[in-house]
């Protein structure tokens, strides 16, 4: 039992293209993600290669070693190859604390000392800001800059627009995509915990392994467009991305990873075969 990815799709997969299936490990594999890791296997056969895996474990405070190790397994469960050695996001910070430190002097970035608690407020409001360091007293601002305090940061987006032209994407299933920069806000690229965030830690992680499709669910379709903003900050040579459609449930709602009794490793420990989960992993398919 096995996935059936489209003719056409699979014809716009160039030799030597670079996939990757990349899970945060904050839950168990579900069956959406068997499936994501299926369709990113078949278009790195398609380009001639093994798909790359790397573990998004930036988020220290959800992500768990037992997690990592279940992912692996899972993998191995159900026979789907991944190039080795491993990658793992958390070990890449120092790229995101270099990139924040380069677009910060192109002035591209901003730190934002509010919380979000605080932002909300302050927004409910009326005003005449155009970023969030403009709706903090200076005052406030200059103790919270002399403290420990560290800043989120946040793109400056009425510079941007005036840098950047009309940007695009090419997505093997959807086309090309017009990203309208008018309407992209001032997003957070770099949380203050964690110095980073999955915006900016993907594109950077994407670059330096030489990923060329980015192949995932279209539940991220939405994040391309600051990724394309962060790409040509940056001066990156953009990836074409692949991204597919999410298996549903039988009520047709999208796998969680809080829907444990669907999880992989649940599964197997029920005493399921590969092609038990696979042949549900299908029925789900055709609720697409």
């Amino acid at each position: 039992m096995t996935i059936t990815i489209a003719p056409e799709l699979i014809r716009q997969v160039k030799a030597g293209d670079i996939t990757r299936f990349a899970p945060s490990p904050s839950g168990f594999l579900h069956l959406g993600h068997c499936y994501s890791a299926m369709f990113t296997h078949h278009i790195a056969k398609a380009s001639g290669h093994d798909m790359l895996l790397r573990i998004d474990d930036i988020d220290s405070t959800r992500c768990k070693p037992h997690f990592v190790d279940a992912i692996f397994a899972d993998l191995d469960f159900l026979d789907i190859p991944y190039a080795r050695p491993v990658q793992y996001q958390s070990q890449h910070l120092n790229r995101s604390r270099d990139a924040i430190r380069y677009l910060h002097e192109q002035d591209m970035i901003y730190p934002c000392y509010l919380s979000r608690r605080e932002i909300n407020h302050l927004l409910s409001a009326p005003h005449d800001a155009t970023n969030t360091d403009q709706l903090i007293n200076p005052h406030e601002l200059e103790e919270r800059e002399n403290s420990d305090m560290e800043p989120a940061w946040r793109l400056r987006m009425d510079h941007i627009r005036q840098h950047l032209p009309m940007l695009t994407a090419h997505d093997l299933i959807h086309g090309q995509i017009d990203i309208d920069l008018d309407h992209i806000a001032d997003e957070v690229i770099a949380r203050r915990d964690i110095g980073s965030s999955y915006l900016l830690s993907t594109v950077l992680d994407d670059h330096y392994s030489g990923v060329t499709l980015v192949t995932r669910g279209d539940d991220l379709l939405h994040v391309v467009p600051v990724q394309r903003i962060l790409q040509e900050l940056l001066g990156l040579k953009p990836p074409r991305y692949a991204h597919h459609k999410l298996i549903l449930n039988a009520d047709g709602e999208r796998f969680a990873k809080r829907n444990n009794d669907l999880g992989i490793h649940h599964m197997r420990q029920q005493g399921m075969s590969k092609n038990d989960i696979l042949d549900i992993m299908t029925k789900c398919r055709d609720n697409l």
